[in-house]
Order: C-alpha cells, then structure tokens, then sequence
C-alpha cells in the first residue's frame, strides 16, 4: 500500500514542533529516516514557494515610504520598524551546546529575534541565536 501523505506530513511537523531527528520519527510513523528528511525539506520548501511573495519579501520602495509616513505620525521619524527578541526554550539541544545556550533564563533558550511594523507584518525574522550570546 506504501506510506500516506499524511504518515510523511505528520513526521515533518514533528520534527519542526518538537527538534527531533529524522530517525526519532520510526517510532509513530513507521517511515525511515531519509524518507522523513526528503518529506521536511519538500514541504518546507512547498511554504516557501507558497509563501515567498506575501510574506518572505523585502519591502518595496511603497512599502517603506507607508512604513515611514505612518511612523512619523506616531511620533518616530526615520523609524522603519520595531526590533525585539524572546528566548524560547530548548528542550532536546545538543549537550555538547548547553553552556553556549544557558544564559539569564538558567535554561537552554534558543533566540527569536524579528523586526515588525505596527500592522503586525513580519520584515525580518532570524531564529537560532544561542540563548547567551544575545539581549
């Protein structure tokens, strides 16, 4: 009968939810691990492809100039943006990283760092800095 689309999907939001390796998948799944991998690496490139034009994009020109005039109504000239960060927490690191990723939280935290604008838009986005390198 061979393995269903939704066997290969539900391996690959596994292991984007949770970290785990693509071997780790066997257990529920019942699919080998370069079958998890091909399947996590096909769908996230199906998002991005799916995605890249609304939302994986860098402002235009327009964009800007709205972004700036909005700003300066609200009081912040030449602001493009608002950057933050937040420490989500990383359960199944690599022990060989802990001390790299254990910074103020006593935990190992991996890093969200994003730009927005008051719309709630998403300009810039990098996850994975190490929990006690960055603010």
């Amino acid at each position: 009968l061979g393995l269903s689309t939704c066997q290969k999907i539900t391996a690959a939001l596994w292991m984007l939810a949770y970290g785990v390796a693509a071997n780790s998948t066997d257990e529920y799944s019942r699919l080998a691990d370069t079958t998890s991998q091909n399947t996590l690496r096909l769908s996230t490139q199906a998002i991005v492809a799916i995605y890249r034009e609304d939302y994986l994009r860098k402002p235009t020109k327009d964009n800007l100039k709205k972004i700036l005039h909005q700003n300066v109504k609200r009081g912040f000239p030449g602001c493009i943006g608002s950057l933050d960060c937040t420490h989500w927490s990383w359960k199944n690191f690599p022990l060989g990283l802990a001390s790299q990723y254990k910074g103020k939280e006593k935990y190992p935290t991996i890093v969200l760092e994003a730009v927005t604008t008051r719309d709630t838009h998403i300009w810039h986005a990098f996850f994975g800095c190490p929990g006690s390198q960055c603010p």
